[in-house]
């Protein structure tokens, strides 16, 4: 009984999606084309469920290039009207249109100038009326047994609150790149925003050694670093070389006295690089396509400045 019901709900919901589809014309482009000419701030209020449906449009809204807040309209006729200007545009969320404490906030709403767009299940309600756009959300009937508590009307609201955000974007031209600009703790933020420099190792964390530095020597300035290679310079303090454990066990059985040898007669020469500047996604992309743990990070002028390592990437949370 529970799964038959449960599988009904969703069907009920998922038709009152489909029912807006053929809704989107006219009003829903005067909607787009208000929001997408906002030169102040979009705000979102509404009552009970469809506030809770307002609130996450606003967070779509600002998320995705139009800077929009949410106004509770209890709070809006006691002081935070202040909140809401002549540039701004107003989204009103109610499902019936004449939500009380929203009718209350128009002939206000009228006076400031803000232009206003109306998510409501009823057209030919009081909110239609005062409403430059006006986005139809009825549903025929809720998902409750009851037909009472909201749900289908608040998918239906949800949805085209999805639509109109995502119109509006595109008709601002809001790009991956603005998207990470907004989202710096998301994965797409750090592939877009994060620097080699950002996470490379430097100072002790960081071994560089002279070309004839011994192999006994590096291994000890790998160990007090706790890294996984160190980079080898010239006297001139450029880079011509790395060595890592990789090149330790490729010489162990076949040179003698391993230990006391000079690092330039066993170093791997000539390892990738990059620059400081460089974004960890390039770097991860080098790692990859060489099969490599570690890149020198350098300077204009070949000189090792940093380390980066596969493990900070990881600790990054970018892989």
């Amino acid at each position: 009984m529970s799964i038959r019901r449960a599988r009904e709900v969703l069907r009920i919901e998922a038709d009152a999606i489909q029912r807006l589809i053929p809704r989107v014309g006219r009003s829903f482009e005067a909607a787009v084309t208000l929001l997408a000419g906002c030169t102040g701030r979009v705000v979102v209020t509404g009552m009970g469920k469809a506030g809770l449906i307002g609130q996450k449009l606003s967070a779509t809204l600002s998320s995705t290039g139009t800077p929009s807040h949410w106004v509770h309209p209890a709070e809006a006729i006691h002081g935070d009207l202040g909140r809401i200007t002549k540039d701004d545009v107003l989204i009103a969320l109610s499902n019936s249109g004449e939500t009380e404490e929203l009718t209350r906030l128009l002939p206000v709403i009228k006076r400031i100038g803000s232009r206003m767009i109306a998510l409501t299940g009823n057209p030919k309600s009081t909110l239609a009326k005062h409403s430059d756009a006006i986005l139809d959300v009825s549903v025929t009937r809720e998902a409750c047994s009851l037909n009472l508590a909201p749900t289908s009307s608040t998918t239906a609201m949800l949805a085209m609150g999805d639509a109109l955000a995502v119109v509006v974007a595109e008709r601002k031209g809001f790009q991956e790149k603005d998207f990470a600009l907004l989202h710096p703790g998301g994965q797409l933020g750090r592939r877009l925003l994060l620097t080699v420099r950002d996470i490379m190792r430097t100072g002790r964390s960081h071994p560089i050694v002279r070309e004839q530095a011994r192999v006994k020597q590096v291994l000890l300035a790998i160990t007090r670093a706790r890294a996984g290679c160190a980079s080898v310079i010239n006297a001139k303090g450029a880079l011509t070389g790395i060595f890592t454990d990789g090149d330790l066990r490729r010489h162990l059985d076949s040179m003698r006295n391993l230990a006391e040898r000079p690092v330039r007669e066993v170093m791997t020469r000539n390892p990738k690089t990059i620059g400081a500047d460089g974004l960890a996604a390039e770097a991860l992309r080098v790692l990859r396509e060489y099969k490599i743990d570690e890149l020198v990070v350098v300077d204009g002028g070949h000189k090792p400045v940093g380390l980066l390592d596969v493990q900070d990437l990881l600790k990054a949370g970018f892989v």
